[in-house]
């Protein structure tokens, strides 16, 4: 489905029945981060699942932010009609918009996953690689970045036919989107301060081989988080929802069950 929302065309599905959740997915991924394990939450909520602002099928716009993003959400949450706080599930870039739209949104969150992520923010040296790679994706497109990525997203024993599989999706997506997101990443504010003011339940979930995200992030935040839960999914890397569905969809089908109203 497409919606126009903030003057651009946002591409998500949504699936299921129940309170609603809303996932965020990474960078530069889409909406099919979540499509392996849905038909396992189908029962117990409804599955809000778009592409973000220039990645998947959504429309490119030379520039963004984590308040961008945050914002296209808020308005697809309402053109959707979805009027009650959602559980904002993100993972990696995911996760920074899920701080944002806390901050900016702090009335339409119900709960808060946070996905192989991290809440600080880039040292001046990331800065700079990100932007002399959005300027390298702009001359010779994505594949650029997927090339890079693809040995990065995995844990070293995933099928090389899942690891084609998001290499493909990587490389397809628009060069534009891609660097504006990778200034988008640059730019973002630091979340450590964030954490201590998230009052809502939050569960934290990473890959035990993570490498970009390591679970010494995850549990940094458990930590500075009030009441947060930690699960640590094993033998997984960063792409926690499409190496292992089913334990990323047990952790969360639990986290859901001990919301109440």
């Amino acid at each position: 489905m497409n919606a126009r929302v903030n003057g651009i065309a946002v591409n998500f599905e949504v699936r299921g029945h129940g309170r609603p959740v809303l996932f965020i997915h990474g960078f530069p991924l889409s909406h099919q981060l979540w499509t392996p394990m849905a038909d396992r939450l189908s029962d117990v909520c409804k599955l809000i699942m778009p592409d973000l602002r220039g990645l998947g099928r959504s429309e490119a716009t030379e520039s963004a932010s984590m308040a961008l993003y945050a914002d296209d959400l808020n308005a697809l949450l309402d053109d959707v009609g979805v009027t009650e706080p959602v559980t904002v599930v993100g993972l990696s870039m995911g996760g920074y918009v899920a701080f944002e739209f806390f901050r900016r949104h702090k009335q339409r969150v119900r709960a808060i996953v946070l996905a192989d992520t991290r809440c600080q923010a880039d040292p001046p040296e990331i800065i700079e690689v990100r932007a002399k790679t959005a300027a390298q994706v702009l001359d010779k497109g994505s594949r650029v970045v997927a090339d890079v990525m693809i040995n990065l997203l995995f844990a070293p024993d995933t099928p090389e036919t899942l690891r084609a599989e998001w290499h493909g999706i990587m490389a397809g997506s628009s060069p534009i989107g891609v660097a504006a997101a990778l200034g988008a990443m640059a730019a973002r504010v630091d979340s450590t301060d964030t954490l201590p003011a998230i009052d809502v339940p939050t569960l934290v979930i990473v890959g035990e081989n993570d490498g970009i995200t390591p679970p010494r992030d995850a549990q940094f935040m458990h930590a500075a988080i009030p009441h947060a839960q930690l699960e640590v999914i094993p033998d997984v890397g960063h792409m926690t929802p499409v190496e292992d569905p089913q334990r990323f969809a047990d952790a969360l089908r639990a986290f859901l069950g001990t919301l109440t109203d």
